[in-house]
């Protein structure tokens, strides 16, 4: 079997949330109203299905986006332009398996086409030390910390520059190709793996 990264749908959404609110305290909860809006404004909102299950899903917003978050406010008084990951998701039972290295590398692929940096944040309490290897392991380095108002929670700011960015923009400007997996969204399919890491 393989691993299908998609855009969301919008009827997947309640599934969506589903899987959000069971993933545990690395996450902060969603409400149904804020994950509609995430899937009206958010520039990437894909979701991975294994053995043809919805296994996680990612939310990422360009520095412009309406978002009220506050890390996402915190980078963008320190940074011009970046695609924020707002959340991964992994279902707990698919943990380990590739989902999260995969996601990474289809995030990525999208973002180094129109933003110079990938920003996410970590919460610095119980077992971070996994996820920051993990993010490490992708390039991703901290540019500080913050203690988010609402949670208390102190979260490690990471930043990851995309190094492709600059001679695309160089060579291409704002007119990237006309080619369907630049202009369209599009599948990934990747083979399943049996070990892996997040």
């Amino acid at each position: 079997m393989s691993i299908v990264i998609r855009d969301v749908r919008e009827h997947e959404l309640d599934s969506v949330l589903a899987l959000n609110n069971a993933a545990g305290p690395n996450i902060l909860p969603l409400d149904a109203a804020r994950l509609r809006r995430f899937h009206a404004t958010a520039e990437y909102f894909r979701i991975a299905e294994r053995d043809g299950a919805m296994a996680g899903f990612l939310v990422a917003f360009g520095a412009d986006a309406d978002h009220d978050s506050g890390n996402f406010r915190w980078f963008g008084e320190r940074h011009e332009d970046f695609l924020y990951i707002d959340r991964i998701v992994v279902a707990s039972r698919r943990r380990g398996g590739g989902l999260g290295r995969a996601f990474y590398a289809d995030v990525q692929s999208y973002a180094e086409l129109r933003h110079p940096q990938l920003a996410c944040e970590v919460f610095l309490e119980g077992g971070s030390d996994t996820v920051l290897l993990f993010h490490g392991s992708f390039g991703f380095r901290e540019v500080g910390q913050r203690v988010m108002d609402d949670t208390g929670i102190r979260a490690a700011m990471l930043m990851k520059p995309l190094c492709s960015h600059a001679w695309i923009r160089e060579t291409y400007g704002m007119d990237l190709p006309d080619q369907p997996w630049v202009t369209q969204p599009h599948n990934l399919r990747l083979p399943q793996r049996s070990t892996g890491t997040y």
